[in-house]
């Protein structure tokens, strides 16, 4: 296994699906292509894909193969991300990924982080997916909840998230307000698809309100945010958005043990690269005026 071009070549045909697709990704000709796949199967002595006429399909071999290459392929990726932040100039993409729900919170800091340093492109990646820090996919993690335990990631506490229970002004108008947490059952709510969700106001949530009270169930926060406002239910969301919002009426106000940590997770390999030094200094400086933490 001492000729990286070839499974490259291998690992784009399973892509593509077919040698013409692989061959214009690689910038080689077809024949190579063919050529590369027939010598790997050779030294392997098994067959890496079934030829049909709409193209190619991994064969189990193949697939065990793939899954290997497509391991090294990230990690030459997240390699290269490494090179490039090692520069001593504030530029190219900074990488951020962060829970939903405090997009309100970071977009001031990346604005002026942009303005301090206007050679930067910002991607801001937030999805309740758990991005790879050490496949390069992302240069700085804001995330919530236990300590995150990733050995090659340098952990940074960030503040304790504030949370409340609101409802939409179109609620209270139509329905009224629970005077009491006894009165929770009478009302309707948003909250998590997910029963077993760990955050430690449905956790709360559960305890006092029947699972039939829960009537509007999402799967990520801004829908969370998007049904509150809409006034299908009372739901929590953290107090700057709530208090910067002024169709938002206050249910019950924050409480210690709706608190979520957050944490701050770089990679320790770019870690101290200029960049992400620059944009840390940015975001604790912005984090000091966030009246929810």
């Amino acid at each position: 296994m001492d000729n990286w071009d070839e499974i490259r070549t291998a690992f784009q045909v399973a892509r593509m699906g077919t040698v013409s697709g692989a061959a214009e990704v690689l910038g080689v000709h077809h024949a190579t292509v063919i050529r590369h796949i027939d010598a790997l199967e050779k030294r392997l002595g098994a067959k890496l894909f079934q030829r049909h006429a709409r193209g190619y399909t991994p064969t189990e071999a193949g697939r065990d193969l793939l899954a290997v290459a497509q391991t090294t392929e990230e990690q030459f990726g997240q390699l290269a991300s490494r090179i490039k932040g090692l520069g001593e100039e504030v530029a190219g993409e900074l990488v951020l990924t962060a829970i939903t729900g405090i997009a309100d919170l970071l977009c001031p800091v990346l604005a002026r982080f942009q303005r301090e340093h206007p050679k930067v492109i910002v991607r801001f990646l937030s999805d309740m997916r758990l991005f790879r820090l050490d496949y390069g996919e992302a240069h700085v993690a804001i995330r919530a909840g236990t300590h995150p335990q990733e050995p090659d990631n340098v952990v940074q506490p960030l503040g304790r998230m504030q949370n409340a229970l609101y409802a939409a002004r179109s609620y209270a108008d139509a329905r009224g307000l629970p005077s009491s947490e006894e009165e929770l059952g009478q009302h309707s709510f948003v909250g998590p698809d997910d029963p077993e969700s760990r955050a430690p106001f449905y956790r709360w949530l559960r305890e006092r309100v029947p699972a039939d009270r829960i009537t509007m169930r999402i799967t990520e926060g801004a829908a969370s945010i998007a049904a509150l406002e809409a006034g299908m239910g009372l739901a929590f969301c953290n107090t700057h958005y709530g208090r910067n919002h002024p169709d938002l009426v206050e249910v019950l106000p924050p409480r210690p043990e709706w608190e979520a940590p957050l944490w701050i997770v770089t990679h320790v390999d770019l870690h101290r690269t200029l960049k992400v030094q620059s944009f840390l200094s940015c975001l604790k400086a912005e984090a000091q005026g966030w009246a929810c933490v």
